[in-house]
């Protein structure tokens, strides 16, 4: 137990290191006196255009993970939403994106199905919006034809994409590779390692589903266009006129940048992204700023919200009567198995 908290605390501290620097370069000579002009003369009529974006993407990014976890059980879309909302607002709370954890065990807890396999969904769910958000990225530097940093970035973001789906296929054919049935002999003995692993394969099965793994990625450019419109609508507040390429590379830019470990809310991260995108564009590091902070705070006003009714309708307390943190009973506990979607 100690060893695991002491793992937490050091992840944490990272990530918010990570972020005091991000702060430190996004604020080198910026005019924060323009940028605060900027946020205070923001048009209220094209926010609510963004918020509106914003809440979209959220309902389709629900319906996503509806689609990715039917095979193993069917979930009430209101509930499914839910359990979501509140990994959402743990994930603007919590760093290292540990709201991942949190809205597994909630989904599993509520719901009876095996948190690991729960977590398995969660982890196709990520992969295939990663390649989809690295896909839209790439299309947008080609056609603005952007270099430098932030086409650089992409590319590695493209190369990670891959390493991805690679491992996630390695994962599904594991125990068909040589040397599997003495891998599986030695892991015996530790049945409970088994267990999980098991568990967790049983979510990560859904991505050998085409149909499943196609309606997913449809979602997620759906999603994402709500993004797109939402950083358009933004940039109208700001009396910045933005094209289309230009509203999908920062939106893609800047939650790729989420992926990198950060402190709570992905501070400093996003707007470290958002301002070199717009400053790529020929905007002035002030300007970005202020584009990258309204698009920030706008997102994690709506998820947080969101995710504040969906913890107070679900409640705290856990349906198994477990006690103990959400992100440490997520990350250890076992439930009931899933369901097979062979």
């Amino acid at each position: 137990m100690t060893r695991r908290l002491t793992t937490s605390f050091a992840r944490a501290a990272i990530g918010i290191l990570v972020s005091l620097g991000c702060v430190y370069l996004v604020l080198r000579g910026v005019d924060l006196g323009k940028t605060a002009d900027l946020l205070a003369g923001a048009r209220p009529a094209w926010l609510l255009v963004a918020i509106a974006g914003v809440t979209a993407d959220l309902f389709f990014r629900a319906l996503r993970w509806q689609c990715l976890i039917a095979p193993i059980k069917r979930v009430p879309l209101r509930r499914l939403s839910a359990y979501m909302m509140v990994g959402y607002l743990a994930n603007n709370v919590l760093p290292a994106r540990l709201g991942e954890l949190v809205r597994s065990h909630y989904l599993g807890d509520r719901e009876g199905i095996s948190r690991s396999a729960t977590l398995g969904t969660v982890v196709v769910e990520r992969i295939v919006d990663t390649v989809v958000l690295v896909g839209i990225g790439a299309a947008a530097i080609l056609v603005l034809n952007v270099r430098g940093v932030v086409a650089s970035a992409v590319l590695v973001g493209v190369g990670l994409a891959g390493l991805l789906v690679v491992a996630l296929a390695v994962a599904l054919a594991a125990h068909r590779l040589p040397g599997a049935d003495r891998a599986s002999t030695f892991l015996n003995r530790w049945p409970r390692f088994v267990g999980v692993a098991t568990r967790l394969r049983d979510g990560l099965r859904v991505a050998a589903l085409p149909r499943t793994v196609a309606a997913a990625a449809l979602l997620s450019v759906v999603a994402w266009s709500c993004t797109v419109l939402a950083v358009l609508a933004v940039g109208q507040s700001l009396g910045i006129q933005l094209t289309l390429g230009e509203g999908a590379l920062l939106a893609a830019g800047t939650n790729l940048a989420t992926a990198v470990p950060s402190g709570p809310g992905y501070l400093g991260t996003f707007e470290y992204a958002g301002q070199s995108i717009a400053v790529a564009f020929g905007l002035a590091g002030s300007v970005g700023l202020a584009l990258a902070v309204l698009i920030h705070v706008l997102t994690l006003a709506v998820s947080s919200l969101g995710g504040a009714v969906a913890l107070v309708r679900l409640g705290w307390s856990h349906r198994l009567g477990v006690s103990g943190s959400v992100a440490v009973s997520a990350a250890s506990s076992e439930g009931p198995p899933a369901r097979s979607d062979a």
